[in-house]
């Protein structure tokens, strides 16, 4: 099992937390691959903690769903197939639109200004081919979002299935989907509807936002 050396470590955090942090990371980008045996004696090595912070790891990944534990045998990261982003995608659409219709109640103009500032990067970021800073800023654009719309199941739910997206996106095409300039208009609809209070137009963009980048993952990703 190759693990890489030259990581950065986050500072000041247990050593379960740097442990979760840290395997998550190589689930997502593909450094340790779908199927992969995950050894607790290596990776306690590599990340210099003890067995015991691993294993915790191993059980908060196993409820997010990146590792199988077999009790006495192993422990695998999870295998992932093309029709689950037909699950994934609309599952996080109906989320993030929920989100939107609550935080059309509750935006601030100040929260406006902030969301109009992302895309603003996210449309700067796609023309200069920053493809990473790009998938970051749109995440922050919808992480904003959720966060305005106080719903603590929303926020949690997201969280967890936007690990799963990026996985898609690293492990069967590399690199994330480069944003396009659909997605750029697409937030300034979500912005205009939110800034008017509109829950159902909010919600209604928030969708298309989601489902149409489901769509071109999908015809991307081969069997």
């Amino acid at each position: 099992m190759p693990i890489p050396h030259n990581f950065s470590s986050p500072n000041r955090i247990s050593a379960k937390e740097r442990a979760l942090t840290q395997i998550q990371r190589w689930i997502i980008e593909g450094t340790l691959v779908p199927g992969e045996k995950l050894i607790d004696a290596e990776l306690a090595e590599s990340l210099a903690v003890s067995r015991t912070p691993i294993r915790e790891a191993f059980q908060l990944l196993e409820m997010q769903g990146l590792v199988s534990m077999f009790p006495g045998k192993e422990t695998r990261v999870t295998n992932i197939e093309k029709d689950d982003i037909l699950k994934l995608y609309p599952t996080l659409a109906a989320l993030y639109s929920l989100a939107a219709e609550y935080a059309a109640k509750l935006i601030t103009l100040e929260q406006i200004e902030v969301l109009k500032e992302i895309n603003q990067q996210f449309a700067q970021a796609i023309h200069s081919g920053q493809t990473y800073q790009a998938m970051e800023l749109d995440e922050q654009f919808h992480n904003l979002i959720v966060d305005v719309g106080d719903n603590g199941y929303i926020a949690s739910f997201s969280a967890s299935l936007q690990i799963h997206i990026r996985r898609f996106k690293y492990v069967f095409l590399k690199q994330p989907i480069t944003g396009t300039v659909a997605s750029v208009e697409e937030h300034a609809s979500i912005i205009l509807a939110l800034e008017q209070k509109d829950a159902e137009s909010a919600a209604a963009h928030m969708k298309q936002n989601l489902i149409r980048p489901m769509h071109e993952l999908y015809a991307l990703i081969e069997y």
